[in-house]
């Protein structure tokens, strides 16, 4: 080859060579301004932080309203265990009322049938509250009537005359009873006057 050829062959590599620099040069983004990185990094920032308090907001709307319906729940149970209170009064004192000969079969349906019902309000949280013995408490107890003995210490119930219940550790009705008071001491003057 001629020294000439080797030179066009030199030229034309030079050529492509600039070609190729050039495209490359012609496709690759301009490198941003310093200013214009440091206001896209922190419209980013911006953005995450608003994105992330969105996601906090929504988790703590989506918890309130779970606990919102499991109180809606609670309240409706509650609300139809108060509504059936009176019926199971209303049995308590049928089957206090009857005779055990008379009708016993009939006596042991309606057992039956009241235990049945107790047993499904307890498995809802329902509890009937022990009264006759224990010191009166307004929290617990309405107080009817106030019974002068000597067979009971003061502020003791000494008896019950509507039960009272417990909905999941809160008390649904307080207990109407009687409670003892400690006997009037007379003096001496007055009994002599009664005789």
């Amino acid at each position: 080859m001629s020294p000439q050829g080797n030179r066009n062959k030199e030229n034309d590599r030079e050529l492509e060579n600039s070609e190729v620099e050039s495209t490359s040069d012609s496709n690759a983004a301009p490198a941003p301004a310093p200013d214009a990185l440091q206001k896209l990094q922190a419209e980013v920032k911006e953005l995450t932080d608003t994105l992330v308090r969105r996601q906090a907001d929504f988790e703590n709307y989506r918890k309130r309203v779970e606990k919102e319906r499991h109180q809606e729940r609670h309240r409706g149970v509650e609300l139809l265990i108060e509504r059936i209170l009176p019926v199971l009064d209303a049995f308590d004192r049928a089957l206090a009322g009857q005779e055990k000969s008379a009708n016993a079969e009939y006596l042991k349906g309606f057992e039956l049938i009241h235990r049945q019902l107790t047993d499904a309000l307890a498995k809802q949280g329902l509890t009937r509250m022990e009264s006759v013995g224990k010191e009166f408490n307004p929290h617990f107890h309405h107080a009817i009537e106030q019974v002068e003995t000597s067979d009971h210490a003061e502020g003791i119930v000494t008896s019950e005359l509507q039960p009272g219940y417990m909905f999941q550790d809160k008390v649904l009705r307080p207990a109407m009873v009687r409670v003892a008071t400690a006997p009037e001491k007379r003096s001496a003057h007055a009994s002599k006057r009664e005789n």
